[in-house]
């Protein structure tokens, strides 16, 4: 099939005419005149064989991760993706699939949707789901927002180990005021908890941002005695193959990023953001949620429910502004949590845990680095490297963030690491 397909000069006429424009160039008359036509260094047109060539050629400048021998994560976690993954969601009825709006005609999409959300619930061991949001710090930001419309409270207590881009966009949406950051301990790297009057939530990411495993029961005990709701944010849903999930701890609300299961690690996304809580707090859910029924012959089948589209657009009732989730994602996630199960996403986890902790004494025994931190970590870490190289990217620089982490450098290890590599950035870094 073609696609595109060109207007005749007859159809642009009858178009202009209908909508009651002369010339096509009016369509962008808001746009100053300098930025319309702007020149671009385009090469000479090719044939197709020459094009492909052309861009293969483009392709091979870029760096490989596995050449820059990197340890990158924060967030964003390269692990690989079976390749049933991208068979799955590449096929048409997914690929091509805008929005279930009209479940007569979308029980397929709908139905992965379900099987998304109760992956998602067994993953945190929450009551309920919903359709995704566009990313981790979206849905930790919503999540703050629910927990003060539950609250009736207009305060967000929030832990300086969690990411800290995750920490800007919270306050962009619940403003900046209205935010209360609490310290890391320095020795520990974990939460040091302290209270705070009136708060909505009390927020924490576990693993936090320095990869150290959190004390969510302290927490839990912290949000009892101020009526605040617990919001636990992860970025590393694999972690949650060894480590106990937020609803064991009576989690309120469960937000994290599906990215590393299901989508490489790229520029600016695409993302995935997850999302439960428990389920009298529904209602004040953002987002879509796809339920099951019963239609008239008593066949089951799958719905949006709970609120439409028009609820997200009315800006002063909605529950969130948010109108399209990031659905072809979201069943890219439902593919490789079933692909790998239960069992297999515990032994991948453990492989990056005994990786990440043989690269961390590596680093220590070379005395390449030293510890920062004592507290457990699952596969990223925190050294202090005594030597920065020049032009040092094979992991992420705390002090852009964290003015007291002078030289300290955050550290992730996944199953795609190699042992060879840990050894070759060792002797990079001594040289």
């Amino acid at each position: 099939m073609n696609p595109y397909i060109p207007h005749s000069e007859k159809d642009i006429k009858e178009m202009l005419e209908e909508i009651g424009v002369s010339d096509i160039s009016e369509l962008f008359s808001d746009i100053p005149e300098k930025y319309r036509n702007p020149k671009i260094n385009l090469p000479p047109p090719m044939g197709e064989s020459e094009l492909w060539n052309f861009f293969e050629e483009l392709s091979e400048r870029n760096v490989r991760l596995k050449k820059l021998k990197a340890f990158l994560g924060g967030g964003i976690y390269h692990h690989y993706i079976p390749a049933v993954v991208r068979h799955i969601t590449g096929r048409g009825e997914f690929y091509t699939a805008y929005t279930p709006y009209q479940p007569e005609a979308s029980q397929g999409t709908l139905q992965a949707i379900f099987e998304y959300q109760t992956i998602v619930c067994e993953l945190f061991n929450m009551d309920v789901a919903n359709a995704s949001m566009y990313d981790g710090s979206t849905a930790l930001a919503e999540a703050c927002l629910m927990a003060m419309r539950l609250t009736g409270r207009d305060k967000v207590v929030i832990s300086r180990a969690v990411h800290p881009e995750y920490r800007e966009v919270v306050k962009t949406y619940v403003g900046e005021e209205r935010v209360v950051e609490i310290p890391y301990d320095s020795r520990t790297g974990m939460t040091g908890f302290s209270k705070v009057d009136n708060p909505a939530c009390i927020v924490l990411q576990n693993p936090n941002f320095f990869g150290i495993i959190e004390d969510l029961a302290e927490m839990r005990k912290l949000c009892d005695e101020t009526g605040a709701r617990m919001v636990v944010c992860v970025t590393e849903p694999l972690s949650l193959g060894i480590i106990a999930p937020p609803g064991d701890f009576g989690c309120d609300i469960a937000v994290g990023e599906g990215q590393s299961l299901c989508l490489p690690p790229s520029f600016s996304g695409p993302h995935l953001g997850l999302f439960a809580c428990k389920k009298e707090y529904v209602r004040q859910m953002p987002g879509r949620l796809v339920g099951e029924t019963i239609d008239l012959e008593g066949k089951k089948g799958y719905v949006l429910t709970l609120s439409t589209r028009e609820q997200h657009i009315r800006r002063e009732k909605a529950t969130s502004n948010i109108c399209t989730n990031s659905g072809l994602n979201a069943i890219a996630f439902a593919v490789a949590l079933s692909y790998l199960g239960a069992e297999g996403l515990r032994k991948l986890a453990l492989i990056n845990l005994s990786k990440a902790h043989y690269f961390y004494e590596l680093l220590i025994k070379s005395k390449v680095a030293e510890r920062v931190f004592t507290g457990s970590f699952f596969n990223e870490f925190v050294v202090r490297l005594r030597k920065i190289p020049e032009r040092f990217s094979s992991g992420i620089m705390l002090e852009r963030w964290y003015e007291e982490m002078k030289n300290c450098v955050l550290f992730a290890v996944t199953e795609l690491n190699t042992k060879e590599e840990m050894q070759e950035l060792i002797e990079e870094i001594k040289e």
